[in-house]
């Protein structure tokens, strides 16, 4: 996926002057709308619209201060370009709370918590519970680093919001672990963490015929995580300690796919090329990817 590359201060500046969009206020009609048009949510608490928002741009040519991101046309063009913008009622909040309590760590909880911005995926997942700023934040960079085109997980978001089952759960998270081979650098590992949550679903919704087969598979995304990273040594030491007892073919293939890119890594080319034969073309494309965000 391409970089977005974004002049906010150029919108900023420029002379035409549109009629300002209005934020939306339903977080479910938000989602369905983000899902259609491939986008994440740019989501604020309803408290925090009632006051200024200060915000900076930022480019080479300087800093510009925006007293307030809610009542500036031009940024909200630029939002609404590159998300879904909804400001939530704080009489869902306990409603939300509680899809997530005892589902997610503290710092995600008090990123729910906090008046900062968040960006959701369309099932309301928080994504940047890693990027925190206790001054005016840029709205520039931010809008940069989060503007993603889901188009990429259509079919498996498509197939969880249908039936959520282990099965639908455990294919998002895997297609998560690839949509954060081709997002940019900085967003890689919150991409990651996004997948875990989804990975931790289908281990709660398994049953006990489908978990110890199902168990494996998700040991075998956790060391794909670490691949995407670029953590070669770590994934070489887990695969070396994995159980092979309960593999399949699929699994087979995926395993070869992991040796084989970690010693490319690791540029042992001896070692990789005893890997290469088993490594399906698409997980070969994936391969080359990897390598190449890595170097």
């Amino acid at each position: 996926m391409k970089k977005v590359v974004l002049s906010v201060l150029l919108v900023f500046n420029t002379l035409f002057v549109c009629q300002s969009q209005e934020w939306m206020t339903s977080l479910e009609v938000a989602k369905s709308l983000a899902f259609v048009q491939d986008k994440l949510l740019f989501v604020i608490w309803e408290d925090v619209s009632y006051g200024q928002y200060p915000v900076l741009i930022t480019d080479d040519k300087g800093v510009a201060y925006v007293d307030d991101l809610f009542s500036n046309e031009s940024l909200n063009e630029v939002i609404w370009k590159h998300f879904v913008p909804v400001i939530i009622s704080e009489t869902n909040y306990e409603t939300l709370y509680k899809d997530i309590k005892g589902k997610r760590n503290q710092l995600y909880i008090d990123k729910f918590n906090d008046d900062s911005i968040k960006i959701m995926d369309i099932n309301g997942t928080i994504i940047n519970t890693s990027f925190t700023y206790y001054d005016y934040l840029d709205i520039g960079k931010f809008i940069s680093k989060y503007a993603l085109n889901t188009a990429f997980l259509k079919a498996e978001l498509t197939n969880y919001k249908t039936q959520k089952d282990w099965n639908t759960a455990y294919r998002l998270a895997s297609k998560y672990i690839d949509f954060a081979v081709l997002v940019n650098d900085q967003v890689r590992p919150e991409i990651i963490k996004i997948s875990n949550y989804y990975l931790k679903e289908a281990e709660t919704l398994a049953s006990a015929e489908t978990s110890t087969v199902l168990n494996r598979k998700i040991q075998l995304q956790k060391i794909y995580q670490d691949l995407v990273l670029g953590k070669a040594k770590k994934v070489l030491r887990q695969l070396r300690r994995i159980d092979d007892s309960a593999g399949d073919a699929s699994d087979e293939s995926f395993e070869a796919f992991l040796y084989f890119t970690s010693y490319l890594l690791l540029k042992d080319e001896t070692n990789a090329s005893s890997w290469r034969s088993k490594v399906s073309l698409v997980n070969l494309k994936m391969t080359n990817l990897i390598v190449k965000n890595n170097y």
